[in-house]
């Protein structure tokens, strides 16, 4: 177990950091990070905070703030309990530190910087001035992160990916990938009936008041994010279980084609940059509503539409939705494709 200190100071809108280039066998070679290091024998958090501040930059600070427990696990080394700080006050001159190279970088550009991906998280809770909070950040071998959870709730963790849906190596937190509008992948699944005349009606979920985008609309059948290191189609099995209480095989869900998205709002004041590939699927197994086992935190209702119906709806405006047209076209698209389905 390992205790440490990480003090962000601030001059204006910008932060202090240091690019580790210096030290031999770093950890954090070639990253930039705050100031800090390990706890000496006997040392307070506050101690060891003044010291390491000092030895790395030559700056005495006269106003600090405590902000958060940061707890790392790795596959590689042991447990790190790190006291997150920022200050605004201090004296002296900066100094040249043996570890690395110390820069005043500006807090926006800060993202751009080559980071731990966990900093990222935790800079932002800085940002939001977020009061006092414990953040737990799991890594796997090779310096990705696999979990995360704040203040003992479980966040949701993506992987970014490139144009073509491929992840690029980055994971990032769900609220920072919508704010920055990182790209990255969502399963989505079609319900669809067919009727006795030939035709077909779609199922649409009504989203539950509770969610932050969109309450209370209709939806896409079923989905979901892919987790960082999942693949679509187990999420696309799980999220129609989880939400939906339908447990499908593999074979039971049709891939048709890939959705990309691209949508730029706010919700509460704050902006929500939605870039995103989605893997379609049809289900075709006939379904009742009555069996649906709904999960209410995430669906308030269930209901089924003529798909011409939902097509005009959807593309009129006569049905409060968060649907991409387009992406209701394919189903209809598909089930055409495969002699299923003839317009009239």
């Amino acid at each position: 177990m390992i205790n440490t200190t990480l003090c962000y100071i601030r001059r204006g809108d910008e932060y202090l950091m240091l690019h580790r280039v210096k030290k031999k066998n770093d950890l954090n070679q070639d990253k930039w990070i705050g100031i800090g290091g390990k706890f000496e024998d006997k040392e307070s958090p506050e101690d060891c905070l003044l010291r390491e501040v000092f030895e790395e930059t030559g700056l005495i600070l006269t106003s600090y703030r405590f902000r958060g427990i940061v707890t790392f696990c790795s596959e590689n080394y042991p447990t790190e309990y790190m006291c997150l700080y920022t200050a605004d006050g201090y004296t002296g001159t900066l100094t040249e530190c043996t570890e690395g190279e110390l820069a005043f970088v500006a807090r926006e550009e800060i993202t751009k910087l080559k980071l731990w991906d966990g900093d990222r998280l935790f800079l932002e809770l800085l940002k939001e001035e977020r009061p006092f909070f414990s953040l737990k950040l799991c890594y796997h071998e090779d310096g990705t992160w696999y979990r995360a959870m704040l203040d003992g709730r479980e966040l949701e963790l993506f992987d970014i990916c490139d144009e073509k849906g491929e992840p690029t190596g980055e994971v990032m937190e769900r609220g920072m990938v919508h704010h920055y509008g990182k790209m990255h992948r969502t399963a989505h699944i079609w319900i669809v009936n067919r009727m006795p005349d030939g035709s077909y009606q779609v199922l649409l979920q009504k989203r539950s008041k509770k969610k932050d985008s969109y309450p209370g609309y209709y939806d896409i059948s079923s989905a979901g994010h892919i987790h960082a290191g999942d693949s679509y189609l187990p999420s696309a099995r799980r999220e129609l279980a989880e939400e939906l209480g339908i447990e499908a095989g593999e074979e039971e869900l049709q891939l048709i084609g890939y959705h990309r998205a691209d949508l730029r709002t706010s919700f509460y004041g704050k902006p929500f940059l939605d870039q995103e590939i989605s893997a379609v699927y049809l289900y075709e197994k006939p379904v009742r509503i009555a069996d649906l086992i709904l999960q209410e935190s995430e669906v308030e209702g269930a209901a089924f539409f003529e798909l011409e119906e939902a097509l005009s709806r959807v593309r009129n405006g006569t049905l409060p939705n968060c649907i991409y047209e387009d992406e209701l076209q394919m189903v209809k698209d598909a089930l055409i494709s495969m002699g299923k389905y003839q317009e009239d």
